[in-house]
């Protein structure tokens, strides 16, 4: 770094900031997904909750898309499809149906728990960063300050 204006030490600033930006909206995807996992969560809980609580019988809303339902019987609990990942999916019986679930929640929660720790470390990067930009600064207004100083003893 350059003693006088620190020209060098700007463009080490500008890198830093630049550095943090990106950091920042690293964070922000990794929180969006976070975000986007706990909501398949919810959607989990609540398909678990009616498994376990419907029955043989009960009348429902089945979501038809575009936010249209249409009123249905289930004709046999035990006759659940439930998605098994890579375009598989198997018939299940109520228990069978709802462990399913259970697991994909668990590995939905080890999925938020790494981003998790991702975003930790990049809040942990990103604070460096700013301690070490806030460094540069004091250490170019010192300097600035000494300039200033061995300017006016020399005008004396």
């Amino acid at each position: 770094m350059s003693l006088g204006g620190g020209g060098g030490g700007q463009q080490q600033l500008q890198q830093i900031a630049q550095a943090i930006e990106e950091i920042e909206e690293e964070r922000e995807e990794l929180e969006a997904e976070v975000q986007d996992l706990r909501n398949k969560k919810t959607e989990i809980d609540e398909a678990v909750d009616a498994i376990e609580t419907l029955e043989t019988g009960s009348t429902v809303q089945v979501p038809l898309g575009g936010d249209a339902y249409v009123r249905a019987e289930v004709l046999d609990i035990d006759e659940i499809t439930v998605s098994l990942g890579a375009d598989y999916a198997a018939e299940q019986d109520q228990e069978a149906a709802a462990d399913t679930l259970d697991r994909k929640k668990d590995a939905i929660d080890d999925q938020i728990e790494q981003l998790s720790e991702e975003i930790s470390e990049l809040e942990d990067e990103s604070q460096q960063l700013e301690q070490q930009a806030q460094q540069m600064q004091q250490q170019q207004m010192q300097q600035q300050m000494q300039a200033m100083q061995q300017q006016e003893e020399a005008d004396e």
